[in-house]
């Protein structure tokens, strides 16, 4: 009995020693920027890149924006490139029903080269929907010092 109780104490304080070396700090929610977010025009399959430049900002923004007419283009205010931060594209990937569109990151973090990205969880809407396939994704920006291989979005209610 009494190892058993030594293995449990072990096995706690391993857990919360490991979520210590995670990039948190209080101000990370301001970090975090959340620009655009689109219920269509997203990539079949989830997954990320990392936008390089203003002018590949620009065309992601644009190509967000497709139901603008030829010369009406002027009358639109596009988000601006945040400067010394990087953008993060993230498509969702594809659903058949519902609205998945983010519309808020509660917050970010960086563990083992993953960026993870709180987002509030998608509220069911009940009865029967109709069947409309989406590819929604957004576009969010954090500190440029942010070292990641990949990003996990972590739902949360």
């Amino acid at each position: 009995m009494k190892s058993l109780l030594i293995a449990l104490a072990a096995l706690l304080m391993s857990c919360t020693s490991a979520t210590s070396s995670q990039q948190k700090s209080p101000d990370m929610q301001k970090n975090a920027e959340l620009i655009a977010s689109e219920s269509q025009g997203g990539a079949n399959e989830s997954g990320f890149r990392i936008i390089k430049d203003e002018k590949e900002f620009l065309t992601v923004i644009k190509g967000g924006f497709n139901f603008v007419e030829e010369g009406k283009e002027s009358t639109i205010n596009y988000p601006k490139y945040p400067k010394n931060k990087k953008v993060v594209l993230y498509n969702l990937g594809s659903f058949r029903s519902g609205s998945h569109t983010i519309n808020e990151i509660k917050s970010i973090s960086v563990k083992d080269n993953v960026l993870y990205v709180e987002v509030p969880a998608g509220e069911p809407s009940g009865g029967m929907e109709i069947q409309v396939l989406s590819n929604p994704w957004f576009l969010f920006a954090v500190p440029a010092d942010y070292q990641f291989t990949s990003v996990e979005l972590k739902y949360s209610k």
